[in-house]
């Protein structure tokens, strides 16, 4: 199993970690993959910083198609259960750390009551606002479950794939912003903006 005070906080770590773990990954790849989702979900649940190392092993690792795989079910799952303990212990919390964040996304949500699913489906894949956040203010909000769960599920996959094919070059990796450079972002929105455009079609034939 990955200890906690192994987990990778910056690349240099994270490089050493998978030289480690490369090994115990082919020879015990079903302990591994329970250890390694585990931990993801846990963070994700707890909200704890470093889940883009995560993601970034799992390329490393296992390549594009099963890492993106693991990481989108690995974080839908700690998205998940992030969700259920915002909902039980959250609202505080929430209320205190971005009362005008949280104020704002209440309004939003509200305006969008009909096409929930295109708008959270645009913010899960752009980076309009941070997917910590989202995960423990959406039930605050009134998202239903079924509707973040299928958001989170197909809206992080281009995210997904862009850390997850990143890990492939490790090496040559620099830094974490390197991930989402202009370009990178500019594709995010556009891929975003598919899924709003049913509700700005709708709109404009409204007003016509």
């Amino acid at each position: 199993m990955i200890r906690s005070s192994v987990l990778p906080h910056n690349l240099s770590d994270l490089r050493v970690l998978k030289d480690n773990l490369a090994v115990y990954a082919r020879d015990y790849q079903i302990k591994f993959i329970l250890g390694y989702c585990s931990i993801y979900i846990f963070m994700q649940t707890f909200m704890i910083p470093g889940t883009i190392f995560m993601s970034l092993l799992a390329g490393a690792l296992y390549g594009v198609v099963r890492g993106v795989l693991l990481v989108v079910f690995t974080a839908t799952a700690g998205a998940s259960s992030c969700y259920f303990l915002s909902k039980l212990i959250g609202r505080p919390l929430v209320g205190w750390l971005w009362p005008e964040k949280l104020r704002f996304f209440q309004s939003e949500v509200a305006k969008r009551k009909e096409k929930l699913l295109n708008y959270l489906l645009f913010l899960r894949i752009t980076p309009s606002l941070p997917n910590t956040f989202i995960n423990v203010a959406s039930p605050i909000v009134d998202i239903p479950f079924h509707v973040f769960f299928a958001a989170t599920l197909v809206g992080l996959i281009p995210a997904s794939y862009i850390t997850v094919r990143a890990g492939l070059a490790l090496g040559d990796l620099k830094s974490v912003r390197d991930l989402y450079d202009f370009k990178t972002l500019v594709v995010l929105f556009l891929i975003g903006s598919i899924s709003i455009f049913p509700t700005i079609l709708k709109r404009k034939r409204t007003y016509e």
